[in-house]
């Protein structure tokens, strides 16, 4: 069993910065992935960054230059520091998960923390 547990949400005017993180109750170089998701109301859940193996990183368009996804092995723990907020960026952020263990893949989520960006 995984645990994930987001920190760092709040409210931000547009333009400015804010800090998420993740942190996990395992090493979290047993997973397959990590990654950042968020959902706006309304809308279905949409990928935001995520962290593959090898280290590859993957963004979603819309927020490459801006977010910047790593992690600390050693605290076991994946941020998400965001810049240059945009209106549009306000959502719940969810981090996420994936372990292979036994052959199957297993999916963690967080709780999720809300980000709201002020125009």
């Amino acid at each position: 069993q995984v645990q994930l547990k987001e920190s760092g949400g709040g409210l931000v005017q547009a333009g400015g910065s804010l800090g998420l993180s993740c942190a996990a109750s395992v090493d979290i170089s047993r997973l397959e992935v990590m990654g950042w998701y968020r959902q706006a109301p309304g809308k279905e859940r949409q990928l935001v960054a995520l962290i593959l193996g090898g280290g590859i990183i993957r963004y979603a368009d819309s927020v490459k230059g801006r977010f910047t996804v790593s992690a600390n092995n050693a605290r076991n723990t994946m941020y998400l520091q965001m810049n240059n907020l945009k209106p549009e960026d306000t959502a719940v952020y969810f981090c996420y998960g994936n372990l292979l263990t036994h052959s199957r893949n297993f999916e963690y989520w967080g709780q999720g923390t809300q980000v709201t960006v002020s125009s």
